[in-house]
């Protein structure tokens, strides 16, 4: 084929070297812009995994790289002067104008034509006699600008601010380093890149930039500005730039983050940062570029790529294979952005969490990573961990470490949430199996347990099947299976109350038909369904009676009656179900609450039954248990429903009402909601309001390893977190878990102790070796 490549950085010119390795036929042109050398940006990064991936490629390319690469394994984080190393990370840098010399003599000596100061612009017409136009124009492309719709390609500007510089000190690590000056913090990302240069990212918010009077300087003095701040970290050398042409502020700019639905349009087909982009700091746009070019180059690589439909084939399936892992990787740097956009949040955590915090931001990175590449490094981490949560000279992992709530102790981090069963008798009284089930998951080792939903008033149950304390005959069974996990195990107890409202009234989920294609169909003939405003909770659902005053007052006073059963039970702690489309639910959220009274309109009024409720159930609660309650802080509507910026305040309001602790989830309040799902897709919503509101959380969603739950806990991210799925497949997942990580710390029931002592020694490396049969 003929083919155009629009754009001469590392995805096009890898591209076509690519290309060529594969068919040498291929007639191949790169334009390019700039002059021959002239290049903007100072050292790239790659991981080793990535230098394998380009030798298996091209090894003579590679090799010339291979020798020119920076290495090292560290990374510090110093915040004012104060720092920790961690080290067996393993980067390697190069310098971006080195690397594209590198690759342009091999595209050369393959036999790509390269065309330097050869403008184009979105006009195609010029390349009408190629047969593939490769636009790897970067991440200003005007190729994709010019044919966003049909690309459906989007752009979201991030907010922070940030200045690419270079440096002769040499860093011997991969530095972040955090300044404090009287307009906020400052920060550098820095690394060195060969025997002489490092390149050195500022970074900083909006409103620290403009308080430094960054916004009103031209870049010499933005420059001399940043070398005083960072003084000690530069030792005398100075900052440069290679971008003295641009005037004023316009050195600082605004990482834009691009995403496209689709790649290509007739026979163009976009590459590296013209499709997609990630953020600097996690270093992998690079590495996606050429990864891209490896991946279109096989693409192309097939019978008939000169005939039409062949050729649309291949860009598709190009594309379908390169999204996946661009995606997984656009999360990580999202995650990664917004840590550094929210750095206020961490910045005031004690050093070690606050670079445990960083190193885990994107969580590609885990608690178990970590350990492979600096165990002692981590190793110090659990320590000052554990000597937080009082643990003396023992260090257990961070998920076994206990954790106190007013004069509740709980003997480890891990929760089972509330899971309905769909198991109690037609009064609402819990039977048998609650006996076995709760018991069961008591022995297990969690620290805490949190019930079903147990129903404040017969009318606010989900089904028939689902337990209530609206009855002093209900209290029995609960007392019993509380003083059965107090008398045999570590496990607390903890009583959600809840109403239904407009999810109340539905079919017992029929187990043959699977769970989940059953949950949610209303009764043809149920009970009375009440609720914040008159609107079903789902197309089809029954339409609930919209809550008078006289309602609300008899509900509030229904709280606080099985606030005392609970505490004749014996219960440890409640919590009040304030979430997932409830009656207290369909106050807070817009998306149900439609009303035009003192309950409805903004957000105070939207919560004022909320906080009643939770202010008289307070009161009724003894001093010494804890009480919290469980809030889903987004609804997935956007603007038209509850946001994260909304349940920081939600958070703050339930706190001073009286809450000791928020349980984040999210959703259930409206079919049309759009979640994003993944792993730990909700740990973000509980990171933003413990450290947004200082207030203790507890995390939940796709939680499922205890990797997980460590990286959680330690960062800061979470106090709590609840595992539900993974306890109803394994009781004893806690247990098991302390097996697996070597903890000897938690409590096993004795008459468990000789099966997990065995269970320990078969975990270790060499267990069973030189052993008799």
């Amino acid at each position: 084929m003929r083919i155009a490549c629009l754009g001469g950085g590392p995805a096009g010119l890898y591209f076509a070297i690519s290309a060529k390795l594969r068919d040498p036929a291929h007639e191949i042109h790169v334009f390019e812009r700039n002059r021959a050398g002239e290049t903007f940006g100072w050292g790239v990064v790659f991981s080793d995994q990535t230098m394998a991936n380009l030798t298996s490629n091209d090894p003579l390319s590679a090799d010339e790289m291979l020798q020119e690469l920076a290495h090292w394994d560290d990374i510090e984080v110093q915040v004012s002067g104060r720092s920790v190393i961690s080290s067996g990370h393993g980067f390697i840098g190069i310098g971006r104008k080195r690397l594209l010399d590198i690759l342009a003599s091999r595209a050369r000596s393959l036999g790509v034509i390269l065309h330097h100061e050869s403008h184009f612009d979105a006009d195609l017409a010029r390349f009408a006699d190629f047969d593939l136009v490769v636009a790897s124009d970067g991440i200003n492309s005007q190729i994709r600008t010019a044919n966003a719709e049909r690309l459906g390609a989007s752009i979201e500007q991030r907010t922070n601010k940030f200045c690419w510089l270079g440096t002769t000190r040499k860093f011997n690590a991969f530095a972040f380093l955090f300044e404090q000056t009287d307009a906020g913090w400052i920060w550098a990302h820095a690394y060195r890149f060969d025997e002489t240069h490092s390149t050195f990212i500022v970074e900083c918010s909006p409103e620290t930039w403009r308080d430094l009077g960054l916004d009103k300087m031209e870049q010499a003095q933005s420059i001399a500005l940043c070398e005083k701040i960072f003084a000690r970290q530069l030792d005398g050398h100075p900052l440069i730039s290679n971008a003295s042409h641009l005037r004023g502020s316009a050195a600082w700019i605004n990482f834009n983050r691009v995403t496209c639905e689709r790649w290509s349009f007739d026979n163009v087909v976009l590459l590296g940062d013209a499709a997609h982009t990630a953020h600097f700091s996690i270093g992998s746009g690079t590495k996606l570029a050429l990864e891209d070019a490896i991946a279109l180059a096989d693409a192309i690589d097939r019978p008939g790529i000169e005939q039409a439909d062949v050729l649309q084939q291949a860009l598709t399936d190009y594309r379908d294979l390169r999204q996946i892992e661009v995606l997984k990787i656009q999360n990580s740097a999202r995650n990664s952005t917004e840590w550094f956009e929210t750095l206020d949040r961490y910045i005031d955590f004690e050093l070690p969490q606050f670079a445990y915090s960083l190193m885990t931001r994107s969580q590609r990175v885990s608690h178990e990573n970590l350990r492979l590449r600096d165990p002692e490094w981590l190793s110090g981490v659990e320590s000052w961990f554990a000597s937080r949560a009082g643990c003396g000279s023992a260090a257990p992992r961070p998920m076994f470490t206990p954790f106190k709530l007013r004069d509740l102790h709980l003997a480890n981090r891990v929760v089972i949430p509330a899971m309905l069963t769909y198991s109690a008798d037609a009064q609402g009284l819990a039977t048998p199996f609650h006996d076995v089930h709760y018991g069961a998951r008591a022995l297990g080792g969690a620290g805490l347990i949190i019930t079903e939903t147990l129903a404040v008033a017969p009318e606010g149950r989900v089904t028939s099947a689902c337990p209530g304390l609206y009855d002093d005959a209900q209290v029995s069974a609960w007392t019993q299976i509380v003083s059965f996990a107090h008398q045999h195990s570590k496990a607390r107890l903890c009583a959600q109350l809840g109403h239904a409202g407009p999810r109340g009234a539905c079919h017992v989920p029929n187990g043959a038909e699977g769970m989940a294609e059953s949950m949610d169909r209303p009764l043809e003939h149920g009970w009375p369904l009440i609720a914040a405003s008159a609107r079903p909770w789902q197309p089809g659902a029954s339409v609930p009676k919209a809550a008078s005053e006289e309602d609300l007052a008899r509900i509030c006073a229904q709280f606080v009656e099985a606030t005392a059963r609970a505490e004749q039970a014996g219960f440890d702690m409640i919590e009040i179900h304030a979430g997932h489309g409830s009656l207290l639910a369909s106050f807070i959220s817009p998306a149900l609450n439609h009303r035009t009274d003192r309950h409805g309109g903004t957000l105070e009024n939207r919560l004022r039954f909320v906080v009643q409720v939770t202010e008289a159930v307070r009161a009724a609660w003894p001093a010494a248990k804890p009480l919290a309650v469980r809030i889903s802080a987004t609804d997935w509507l956007g603007d038209e429903g509850t946001t994260p910026d909304q349940a920081v305040t939600i958070a703050r309001a339930l706190a001073g009402a009286g809450a000791d602790m928020i349980d984040v989830s999210a959703g259930e309040t409206s079919p049309d909601a759009k979640p994003v799902y993944g792993r730990m897709f909700q740990t973000p919503l509980a990171d933003r309001i413990r450290n947004e509101t200082g207030i203790p959380v507890i995390a939940v969603g796709n939680i499922v390893e205890p990797d997980q739950v460590n990286s959680i806990v330690t960062a800061g991210r979470a106090d709590l977190v609840a595992l539900g799925r993974p306890h109803l497949a394994d009781p004893v997942w806690t247990l098991r878990a302390s097996v697996a990580t070597g903890d000897r710390s938690q409590s096993v029931p004795p008459a468990y102790a000789l099966g997990f002592d065995q269970a320990r020694r078969l975990a270790q490396p060499n267990a069973g070796r030189g052993e008799r049969p």
